[in-house]
């Protein structure tokens, strides 16, 4: 039977080389003689020992699984060495449109057109192909509208293990944001209001959890 000490080597090496966060029912697959609970606590322990140890790079509970990343406080010197390319960033639009499908999802897209203003039919588009939004269902209202909601693909971009972790609007001042209006179908989200987190590439971990009295709806899988 293998030891904890090699079980620990080869998760850890599972983390490190995945771009996207591994369940531990992909890990059971893989290490079948590990107990589950048993590659949960192991994957805790490296976690703690990361950032005992300062590293700059934590594991994080993102979308159901678990990945290995890199601190925020690091992201300006990775931009700098990989060049990132603009073409893979959110066009203000995009921002503009994605906010208010977190927020007020599921949504239709008339809905976001009575909110924004303008046409999303191509924005839409654009972040269904990005896989960060999905078609949810539809209304049950006259045409049988489409209804959209967020991906775990949006999950792990913007490093939120749920919709529960997207920022309080009320944590938003008038100054900053205005997406109160938005959830009340009033007014738009400027791209410079964004919500913490809705940055272009950079992953950010919020501060702490939403409380439940604020916390957006979560749509179903």
């Amino acid at each position: 039977m293998m030891d904890r000490a090699e079980a620990k080597r080869i998760i850890e090496a599972l983390l490190f080389t995945s771009e996207k966060p591994i369940a531990i029912d992909q890990i059971k697959e893989v290490l079948d003689e590990i107990d589950s609970k048993d590659i949960r606590a192991i994957i805790l322990e490296l976690k703690s020992e990361y950032e005992t140890l300062g590293r700059s790079f934590k594991v994080y509970e993102v979308a159901g699984g678990f990945q290995m990343v890199t601190e925020p406080a690091f992201a300006e010197y990775l931009k700098r060495f990989y060049k990132a390319k603009s073409k893979d960033k959110l066009t203000k639009p995009a921002l503009e449109t994605l906010a208010i499908i977190a927020y007020r999802q599921p949504i239709t897209r008339a809905d976001i057109e009575d909110i924004r203003g303008v046409n999303v039919d191509g924005v839409v588009n654009t972040l269904s192909d990005r896989l960060l939004i999905r078609v949810t269902g539809r209304k049950d209202a006259p045409g049988r509208p489409i209804l959209y909601g967020t991906t775990k693909e949006f999950l792990e971009r913007f490093g939120l293990s749920s919709l529960s972790e997207l920022p309080k609007l009320s944590e938003f001042t008038e100054a900053d944001i205005d997406l109160k209006e938005a959830e009340d179908g009033t007014g738009t989200v400027a791209q410079e209001d964004r919500p913490a987190g809705l940055d272009d590439n950079t992953v950010a971990q919020p501060e702490s959890p939403a409380e439940p009295s604020d916390r957006p709806g979560e749509g179903k899988e």
